[in-house]
């Protein structure tokens, strides 16, 4: 007979994840229970040690390869995703970022 708490561990493992919709991401990934729904995060790392968490559902993946920490931090900092606020016209800029970012641009 399996130990409950045995069971209900999840583990953490770093991967290169593949989405449907031809979309691909690489960081720190785990089985969480979410919204009712058991789904997959992924830490994405980014600049400074920061990271970008993102909530999947299984039916959304596509591939999950696992690979080491320094090769899944290698592939995030070319598929890190890009906010798309810099998109906004110049009004609404100031509300998502600092002025002085934009230079001239406003």
């Amino acid at each position: 007979m399996t130990d409950t708490t045995e069971a209900n561990e999840t583990t953490e493992e770093w991967a290169l994840v593949e989405l449907m919709g031809h979309r691909s991401l690489a960081g720190r990934v785990t089985e969480v229970q979410r919204f009712g729904a058991t789904l997959m995060r992924i830490d994405i790392p980014g600049e400074s040690d920061a990271f970008t968490t993102q909530f999947y559902g299984g039916q959304a993946i596509y591939c999950v390869t696992p690979t080491t920490e320094e090769l899944a931090r290698k592939a995030a900092s070319r598929l890190l995703p890009r906010p798309t606020h810099p998109l906004l016209p110049p009004a609404q800029r100031s509300l998502y970022d600092d002025e002085d970012d934009w230079g001239d641009a406003t």
